[in-house]
Order: structure tokens, then C-alpha cells, then sequence
């Protein structure tokens, strides 16, 4: 029995294994005959692979593993360099590890760990993005939204700029030889270049864009690479057409009906169902107040939040606390927070939902930590003296705790400032995206 991958020409993880195998000289075959999305169901695939996912690594010995990453960068313990990145009771197989003569794993415990680090890097960094790009455009990932595609590819660049810097002086990423960190950056990029690295961005990557054909021109794995295809405009989204309505035929006039009396026509225009009476909002019967939301918005907006004359300066002078409360609220669910971006976009969800509030609430929310170690936190000034009457407009107002600030208590004081000013932290969790509602 021979080591089996089964995988898909395209698939950038799939590509890595493949080209490592290459390079190292490990035998690998690729079923031919494997067809995504109907041999990865079946019971016999499940049964050694329960995800039913690909890549997937089947070897000589019988050992499993699914997983680009894994099989691509961890080895066998009896194998060199791996008391570098597994606990001594580590079995994981690697087809880098089964050519450690090849030096793709590194030389020494520092280098090892720079090739993780510029592995993870193109992951979480640059490929994640590539996916994310490629969902919203083609609308995988529903509704569009202009502002978070255009965050998407600012943090994707933010990230190939730095690999780009880091290979200003080098040839490769790690040492004076092609390691695994090449070869995963390599197909990270290949892969971008097809959707968002296009004729404007390419200029400003001109290392990456030379090490990346430089690895992938290598007489090894050149044809597992392919042909590397540039996009002239990076993908964009395109709204579907509307249906056009097919005309109607003219119907045949019809023969004049007798006048009715004026007060018969007055009926008829009459709607069948009365419209719905406008609900006034309970919010608006509070005792006028002096304080004025909108120009605190205003204040918010054009002023330093700290400091002599800044917007908290002129909220103290100003706040009406008969009228007016003070909250902080918290996510109760933090231990599902993963990637800090994808909380920041829970947070612009949750303030949308909000927005039949908007002339009754201001709010400053963020999230702090990193990612997998984060919560969502902030403040919110809103009319009234409860909660629930402004927030409950939001159908996911209950994933939220509110808690009513004593700005007469230095340590709520201090957190109500701290999250306006964007610069609050809490057990080590620093502050590290946010959004405004006003």
C-alpha cells in the first residue's frame, strides 16, 4: 500500500502536500478517479475520514489524517526536528517529515518556528481573506456589503505587504533554501492572484510577486503549480439583473360605466383595511430634557474624546441624568468570538438592528483581545432611566447584559471614558477594533 492523498488539482492545500512530496522525493499517489462532493460522502471515505473533508492523507502503514496544514508540517516522532513542534506523545505524520534531508522542516528549533510563523501568516491573513473575497462577490455569503468586502481586502494587502518587506533582502523566507514556508506562501499567493492581486496592487508586491515565481518555476513541482494567472481587476460583485416584466397585453377598452353620485366615488377610494395608526413611541412622553443627544453626537464626532475641550469635557457639563442613562453592556456569548474582524461585523450587525432607536441611543462598543481570547464590550447613553425600552427594537437585544453605570463611581466612571475613548482594557484584553452608533 502506497500513501494516498486525495485531494483536487485546484485546491491550494492539496497543492502544497503534493509539491512537498515532490521535492522530498516521498512516493504520493492522487486518485484520479475521485470526485469531490460524491466519493467524500460515501461510507467508505467517512469511515477512515469522519468530516468527509479534503485534503486528506491516507498512509503506507494505514495512519489517517485530514487537514492541509497538519499533513503538510508535522512529522512522526522518530523522525529529525520533530521534538521542535510535538509533545514526545505526538504522532502526527507528515510528508515533510518523511524527507527531512530536504531541510523543508528547518535546520534548528529557531528556524522551525519562523517557517510556522510565516505559515500561519498566509493562512489566517491572506488566504482567509481570498475565501471570505471570493464568498461575498459571488454571493456564497449574502447579503453583499460593500464595507466589509473593503475591509477584507485592506487587511488581506496589510498582510502581503509585510511579506512582501520581509522578502526586500531575500530570496526565501527562511535561510538560503526553499523551506515548507515557501511553498505554503507560494500557493497562498497563487491563489490570490486570480481574485484580488491585480494590476494596481501587483506593483507594491514586487518581492512576493518574484518569489512567488521563483518557487513556482522550480523543475520539481512547476507542473504541479500550473500556470500562474494574474488578474487584470480584482473580483467584484455584481447585483443580479431584475427580471424584466413581459408587457401585458392591452385589454379591450371597457364600455363607459354610468356616473355614480359623488358620495359613491368617495367610498370606493377608501382603502378595504384601514392603515395601522402610527404607534407612538412610549420614549417620546419622558419629561423634556436639557440634554441634547444629537449635539452630543455632533460633539462626539468633531472633537478629541479626551482632554481640555474635548467631547467627554462637554458631556460632563451637559449630561442630564434625570432624563438620560449610562450602560455598559457585554456579550454573553465571548466564547465563541473567534477571528476579532468577524466580531467587529457582529457588533455593526447588532447596531443596525438598532437603528429604530437611533434618536434615542449613542453607543461606542468594541472588541478587545485577539483572536480565539477576545470579548465584546462598551458603553451605551440612552433616553431614559431603563434599558429594555431602546434596546429591545434589536431581536438579538438579549444576547447583550446591561448594567447601569454610577458615573458618580470612579471604577465606572473610568470604563465609561476608557470605552468612549477607545482605549479600554480589561484582564490584559487590549482594545482592538470598535464601532460608533450615533
Amino acid at each position: 500500500m502506497s500513501n494516498t492523498l486525495w485531494t483536487v488539482p485546484v485546491q491550494a492545500s492539496g497543492r502544497v502536500i503534493r509539491a512537498v512530496a515532490a521535492i522530498g522525493g516521498v512516493p504520493l499517489e492522487v486518485p484520479a478517479q475521485y470526485e469531490h462532493y460524491v466519493d467524500n460522502k460515501k461510507p467508505e471515505f467517512l469511515a477512515k475520514f469522519p468530516h468527509g473533508k479534503i485534503p486528506a492523507l491516507e498512509t503506507a502503514d494505514g495512519f489517517k489524517i485530514f487537514e492541509g496544514v497538519p499533513i503538510a508540517r508535522y512529522g512522526e516522532t522518530n523522525l529529525y526536528l520533530i521534538d521542535r513542534c510535538c509533545r514526545p506523545d505526538t504522532n502526527f505524520f507528515s510528508v515533510a517529515g518523511l524527507a527531512p534531508n530536504a531541510g523543508l522542516l528547518g535546520s534548528d528549533p529557531k528556524s522551525a518556528a519562523l517557517i510556522d510563523q510565516w505559515m500561519h501568516l498566509a493562512e489566517l491573513e491572506v488566504d482567509l481573506y481570498t475565501s471570505l473575497i471570493r464568498g461575498l462577490v459571488s454571493g456564497a455569503i449574502v447579503p453583499y456589503n460593500k464595507p466589509i468586502h473593503t475591509t477584507f481586502v485592506e487587511r488581506q494587502l496589510r498582510a502581503l505587504k509585510t511579506l512582501n518587506a520581509h522578502l526586500a533582502t531575500r530570496t526565501f523566507f527562511v535561510g538560503e533554501r526553499i523551506t515548507l514556508a515557501d511553498i505554503y506562501v507560494a500557493a497562498v499567493v497563487l491563489r490570490a492572484a486570480d481574485a484580488t492581486l491585480d494590476a494596481s496592487v501587483r506593483p507594491e508586491l514586487t518581492h512576493l510577486i518574484r518569489h512567488l515565481e521563483t518557487v513556482a518555476n522550480q523543475s520539481l513541482i512547476k507542473d504541479i503549480f500550473g500556470p500562474i494567472n494574474y488578474i487584470e481587476k480584482a473580483l467584484q460583485y455584481v447585483p443580479p439583473a431584475k427580471e424584466k416584466k413581459e408587457a401585458k397585453p392591452a385589454a379591450a377598452p371597457a364600455p363607459k360605466a354610468e356616473k355614480k353620485p359623488k358620495e359613491k366615488e368617495a367610498d370606493e377610494e377608501e382603502p378595504d383595511v384601514p392603515a395601522e395608526p402610527k404607534v407612538k413611541n412610549p420614549l417620546d412622553d419622558l419629561p423634556k430634557s436639557t440634554f441634547n443627544l444629537e449635539d452630543w453626537k455632533r460633539q462626539y464626532s468633531n472633537s478629541e474624546t479626551r482632554g481640555a475641550g474635548g467631547a467627554l469635557e462637554w458631556f460632563y457639563k451637559n449630561f442630564d441624568a434625570a432624563g438620560f442613562s449610562v450602560w455598559r453592556v457585554d456579550f454573553k456569548y465571548n466564547e465563541e468570538l473567534s477571528q476579532t474582524f468577524m466580531s467587529s461585523n457582529q457588533i455593526g450587525g447588532f447596531f443596525n438592528r438598532l437603528e429604530a432607536s437611533r434618536k434615542y441611543l449613542f453607543g461606542s462598543v468594541g472588541v478587545l483581545g485577539t483572536a480565539n481570547n477576545s470579548i465584546i464590550t462598551g458603553a451605551f447613553i440612552l433616553r431614559g432611566l431603563e434599558a429594555q425600552p431602546v434596546v429591545d427594537v434589536a431581536p438579538d437585544w438579549e444576547s447583550y447584559e446591561y448594567k447601569k453605570l454610577d458615573l458618580s463611581n470612579e471604577a465606572d466612571k473610568a470604563f465609561f471614558e476608557a470605552a468612549l475613548a477607545w482605549d479600554l482594557e480589561i484582564d490584559g484584553k487590549k482594545w482592538a477594533d470598535g464601532k460608533n452608533f450615533k
